[in-house]
């Protein structure tokens, strides 16, 4: 018994309006928007004002697309955050360390090379490492296929300024 609505939500989650009409419903994993479709330009303020606070939704979104492939935040709290990454044949990742956390990366799928503290080695589909705050670290596929891994990052600070980059293959600092 609803008519003319607009529902975005995420693959296999029922979403079910009753008696509802002219209404936007989108559901992500971070965010929950319902609203008439009339007022649908206010959006741009909701936007604004998250940018104000100098929240990253404002700028990061559920797959943030990188020059070396994607990450998809799975989880998230103020001490910890769980990403799946993927990793394009034949890039890297800038050589990087981090201050305030440590990183444990698991391989689902491809070949990782990993230069942890000056060496170097392979990890294969099951396999892991752990990456302490303050080591100098880089991510690469050799492969021919996308890399991808389960990154789980603990520590005080779990977002994207916590990147000291002393090497990058695509000019960022």
């Amino acid at each position: 018994n609803s008519n003319n609505n607009l529902i975005y939500s995420r693959p296999n989650k029922l979403v079910s309006l009753v008696d509802t009409n002219n209404m936007i419903v989108v559901d992500t994993s971070d965010a929950l928007l319902i609203c008439p479709r009339n007022s649908s330009q206010k959006v741009k303020d909701i936007v604004k004002n998250l940018k104000n606070k100098n929240d990253e939704r404002a700028y990061l979104h559920e797959i943030v697309y990188k020059p070396w492939g994607s990450y998809t935040t799975l989880e998230k709290s103020e001490r910890h955050k769980i990403k799946n990454i993927t990793v394009m044949p034949e890039k890297k990742l800038s050589l990087q360390l981090h201050y305030h956390r440590n990183e444990h990366w698991a391989v689902v799928k491809g070949i990782a090379l990993v230069q942890v503290d000056g060496s170097e080695f392979f990890l294969r589909t099951g396999e892991s490492t752990f990456i302490k705050e303050g080591i100098k670290h880089r991510l690469s596929n050799p492969g021919k296929i996308p890399l991808e891994l389960i990154e789980i990052q603990l520590g005080d600070m779990v977002d994207e300024k916590d990147i000291i980059r002393f090497e990058d293959d695509y000019g960022r600092s």
